[in-house]
């Protein structure tokens, strides 16, 4: 949850910021400017936006986002997504500064998850 709280933060701020994409979000000519932030922009984007984004997440969560409890090789440690895909150098640091990140991830996580009700 930490993770998702954390891409939920950077979406509120840079949405608030006034960084929006280019164009239109459908057909009939519903601009990505119209879309407010927060849950309020729940009701404004098209249904078949919302069922595109909860199908990609399904897609994610069933074929790519595999940790060692849904069939994928076993990770280092709860929560290792990499699957042998990603790795920006995780190996090459000690045990301790492993632990260190890990701790700073799970402590940004909370954070976020804290600052995403704000």
């Amino acid at each position: 949850h930490g993770r998702i709280s954390m891409l939920a933060v950077l979406g509120q701020v840079v949405t608030k910021a006034g960084i929006r994409l280019p164009g239109d979000i459908d057909l009939s000519g519903t601009s990505f400017e119209s879309i407010p932030t927060g849950w309020s922009a729940v009701e404004k984007i098209p249904q078949a936006g919302l069922f595109q984004m909860l199908a990609f997440v399904g897609i994610l969560e069933i074929a790519v986002m595999k940790d060692s409890a849904n069939g994928a090789a076993p990770g280092d440690f709860p929560g290792d997504f990499r699957n042998g895909a990603l790795d920006f150098g995780w190996d090459t640091f000690s045990a301790e500064e492993q632990a260190q990140k890990r701790g700073i991830e799970l402590n940004n996580g909370r954070a976020a998850q804290m600052g995403i009700l704000a």
